[in-house]
């Protein structure tokens, strides 16, 4: 299982994916990075995981929209497969990074535990 370096709030992490998905989800980190930053230049630094879960929200947001136009056929055959898999890319790079920022927090909690 290959391991794809992504910065995400000039932060560095390290995810595994599927063979040949590597570019997909370096795509998927640059869409959760931009909502990031549009987060942190519009409430400014309120700490990594809040950060983080704040952008995860604004991806599911528009996950939202995107299915509520699928589901209501305001959108055209092409229009809707287009949204679906963009839906489901900003769903699983929402998850990734949450994953991640918890695991840090895990992290950062053990190493305080142990000092």
């Amino acid at each position: 299982m290959p391991l794809v370096n992504v910065m995400v709030n000039s932060r560095a992490y390290t995810i595994a994916c599927d063979e040949g998905e590597e570019e997909h989800l370096k795509e998927l980190a640059a869409h959760v990075d931009a909502k990031a930053r549009e987060v942190l230049g519009s409430v400014g630094q309120v700490g990594d995981a809040r950060l983080l879960l704040m952008a995860a929200l604004l991806i599911a947001d528009e996950h939202h929209d995107m299915s509520g136009q699928v589901a209501s056929g305001t959108a055209g055959e092409n229009e809707k497969q287009t949204l679906h898999l963009r839906a489901e890319a900003a769903e699983s790079a929402a998850a990734d990074v949450l994953e991640s920022a918890a695991k840090r927090l895990e992290d950062i909690a053990a190493r305080l535990t142990h000092a």
